[in-house]
């Protein structure tokens, strides 16, 4: 037996030591990345440079260092986006700086969402007016980096490359007859005929208020789109929208023809055309540079003003505990409590991403937004969502921007409730029984549906905090709490709308709401300073050891990100939760 034993305790030993030369060595590669990462030497632009916006490269509402890594593929990713302020400034210091002779915009795929792309087009038409030119060149054009491209001096296609043009769409997943397969019996309990977040888990088709809500947000974003891209070539909206019905732009001749594009050129005719507007004749004297390079050298903050503008990202789902989450709720408040307390910031833009979600944590948040209205101008700047929770925390704000695609209002609440015992049951063949000292002792387990009088409790705190919401929203607007209701009832709106409404006063972006600030608070020279502090990569790789093994299997599914942001709510709900938060909303532009 001994040599038995041997083998089996070697056997183990190897593999333990096996297991701890592979993590020592997996996180010696991570901790050296991490070391080398934030070394760089700060960029050299070069004379005669061209400023390459790579439109496939994220832009997101703060600059973030990014890290992937999938154990079953074997891949690790590590990358960096720059923010939607810093891209912007960029564009508004190239168009002076004698460095850049012109922008080239690469137009293959768009990374970032459809609010972000209005103010970052915005910005490439100011740089336009400059005089300098801005040229597109793309492999293929779709809707969303076709959109990007028009407002281009010169659009040019690959001599091989397709453009297909079809407008754009949205695709919901209702998860009803999966749910009732499974055995998990849910109940919905609203305030709001357009309250539709809870619906895909009750419902196997959309409703007609659902449908009827969707129709107009799309109807109105591609609205923006459609003006846009005609403001800039030379055909009319109505024009540009009937080739796309009768499918008119589906090829590179199609575009040419129709004026979409300027010129079907191959790489080195690209390159050539390059060489002329450079003043060089050999490609190989071409320097290029990227906009986050650029950005890193050229936009620096004006450390010699005393007055700071504190821009505040509330970006993301709105929940309880949100430290170290990547959400916001509770940690985050405090961070609004620390610019209230910064005597030399002046005002305040609260810049909100945000989707909604706990109503508890929305509270929080707009207390906070109250208190610092007393001190300082707030300024509310909305970017690609600013709907149900997210609103509820911003329209108290002296002043609301919005982007006219982006999505807000939603102004209502509900509850989401699943209960797991037939699941249970059915799928696993576990019995669950209740032994409780209270006839509802139970309610919240998880484990049985809610009775008749749980339901009415439930609608009634519903209802209260639905009446709760829209007179807040009354008070901080200045409206009726009749005119709220009627807009409200769960409703979401783009921001096209919203003006009309009363939900927001003015369009615009990021820039303008630091703008109207500074005027608020009568500063000509300030400096921006931006809250929260983007979390270190670092507490990414924390964050993910510390997932759980649903978390990470959902994640390794190639699923919409709709779906495996719904099924990881689902998992997570484990009783009655009262909640403002808008629908799930993928829009397609690719």
């Amino acid at each position: 037996m001994k040599p038995f034993w041997k083998i089996v305790f070697g056997g183990c030993l190897g593999t333990l030591l096996a297991l701890l030369l592979v993590n020592l060595f997996f996180f010696w590669i991570i901790g050296s990345a991490i070391s080398s990462f934030g070394k760089d030497k700060e960029p050299v632009i070069p004379k005669n440079a061209i400023l390459k916006v790579d439109l496939s490269q994220p832009i997101g509402e703060q600059g973030k260092e990014s890290f992937t890594f999938n154990p079953l593929a074997g891949s690790m990713n590590m990358g960096t986006s720059v923010s939607l302020l810093d891209a912007i400034r960029a564009l508004e210091t190239a168009a002076t700086d004698p460095q850049i002779k012109f922008v080239y915009l690469k137009a293959d795929e768009l990374n970032m969402d459809i609010a972000q792309a209005e103010e970052f087009r915005a910005a490439l038409a100011r740089f336009r007016e400059s005089g300098k030119p801005l040229v597109a060149y793309s492999q293929a054009l779709s809707n969303g980096p076709y959109y990007m491209a028009s407002v281009a001096d010169k659009v040019i296609l690959n001599a091989y490359g397709d453009c297909m043009i079809t407008g754009m769409s949205s695709n919901l997943m209702y998860y009803k007859d999966l749910i009732d397969h499974l055995a998990i019996d849910v109940q919905l309990i609203r305030h709001g005929k357009y309250k539709s977040a809870g619906e895909p888990y009750i419902k196997s088709e959309m409703s007609a208020e659902n449908r009827e809500q969707y129709e107009t947000l799309l109807g109105t974003i591609w609205g923006v789109i459609a003006d846009a891209v005609a403001s800039s070539r030379d055909f009319s909206a109505e024009q540009f929208n009937a080739w796309i019905d009768n499918l008119e732009i589906t090829t590179g001749e199609a575009a040419l023809e129709k004026g979409l594009v300027d010129e079907r050129w191959y790489d080195d005719q690209v390159r050539d055309y390059f060489c002329t507007l450079s003043g060089v004749k050999d490609p190989k004297d071409l320097h290029y540079v990227g906009l986050k390079e650029y950005a890193e050298a050229k936009v620096k903050p004006n450390l010699r003003a005393k007055d700071k503008i504190a821009v505040i990202y509330a970006d993301g789902e709105i929940v309880m505990d949100d430290e170290g989450s990547g959400s916001i709720g509770n940690h985050f408040a405090r961070e609004i409590a620390k610019a209230r307390a910064d005597s030399s910031v002046k005002a305040v833009v609260f810049r909100v991403n945000s989707p909604g979600g706990s109503v508890q944590a929305s509270a929080a948040i707009e207390r906070e937004i109250e208190l610092l209205k007393q001190h300082k101008p707030v300024v509310a700047s909305y970017g690609g969502y600013a709907a149900s929770g997210g609103y509820w925390i911003s329209c108290g704000a002296d002043k609301i921007f919005s982007d006219k695609s982006t999505l807000t209002g939603s102004i209502g609440v509900f509850g989401l409730i699943p209960s797991f015992g037939k699941a249970l049951k059915k799928n696993l063949y576990l019995n669950v029984y209740e032994v409780s000292t209270h006839k509802h002792g139970s309610l919240g387990s998880g484990m049985a549906p809610l009775d008749e009088s749980e339901v009415a409790v439930m609608q009634k705190m519903i209802d209260e905090t639905y009446e709760d919401f829209v007179g807040r929203v009354a008070a901080g607007r200045g409206l009726a709490t009749e005119a709220v209701d009627e807009i409200a009832q769960g409703r979401v709106w783009a921001g096209g709308d919203a003006i009309g409404i009363g939900l927001v006063d003015e369009w615009g972006g990021l820039t303008d709401a630091i703008q109207y600030a500074a005027t608020m608070a009568g500063l000509e020279k300030y400096r921006v300073v931006e809250y929260p502090l983007v979390e270190p990569m670092y507490n990414q790789l924390l964050s993910m050891m510390n997932e759980t093994g649903t978390e990470q299997d959902i994640r390794m599914q190639d699923l919409p990100e709709t779906a495996v942001r719904a099924a990881s709510w689902m998992l997570d709900l484990r009783g009655p939760e009262i909640v403002s938060r808008m629908p799930y909303i993928e829009i397609n532009l690719k």
